[in-house]
């Protein structure tokens, strides 16, 4: 199918400093930055391979947060490829002081969320290979879901999947 995309290229967010997020982002996720021009935006990226994953976008110091229950973004996800490195990023947030939010065991991943200080949503994410999960379809809204174990430093902010431990 020629008409569909082969991926999710990047993301755009607004922001109230360009200046103050994109250190955010290299400190708290070890972004790379490509691109920035203060007072307008910085292009980021975990992949090397990649222009940009985000553009931080400013808008002011002025600008409203996200309001919860508002449409628009929930939050953008950044892949780990092993539960160890995912555990070394829990452990490197909790070391910055980030509130995590939740970590919510979804049966074939496992999701730490917290916010940017802007109030952007972030989750940071393991998921089991393909060949692991118990269906191919229908992965998310059903009660039949088997639960995958992740031990791992976050039991204490372990939540079960679809419960909102702090807002």
């Amino acid at each position: 199918m020629g008409f569909t995309p082969s991926y999710l290229g990047h993301i755009n967010i607004y922001v109230r400093n360009a200046e103050a997020s994109r250190q955010w982002y290299e400190d708290v996720l070890g972004l790379h930055t490509y691109d920035f021009l203060a007072g307008r935006a910085a292009f980021m990226s975990a992949n090397l391979d990649e222009s940009h994953e985000i553009a931080l976008m400013e808008v002011g110091d002025d600008a409203d947060g996200p309001h919860k229950g508002q449409v628009g973004l929930n939050h953008m996800a950044w892949r780990f490829d092993s539960l160890d490195n995912l555990a070394d990023f829990y452990n490197n947030l909790n070391d910055k002081g980030v509130e995590i939010k939740r970590v919510s065991n979804h049966g074939l991943s496992l999701g730490i969320y917290f916010t940017d200080p802007d109030g952007n949503g972030i989750e940071c994410y393991y998921e089991t290979p393909r060949t692991e999960w118990y269906r191919q379809e229908k992965l998310f809204m059903h009660g039949d879901r088997p639960m995958v174990e992740f031990p791992g430093p976050w039991e204490k902010d372990l939540v079960p999947d679809g419960v909102s431990a702090k807002s």
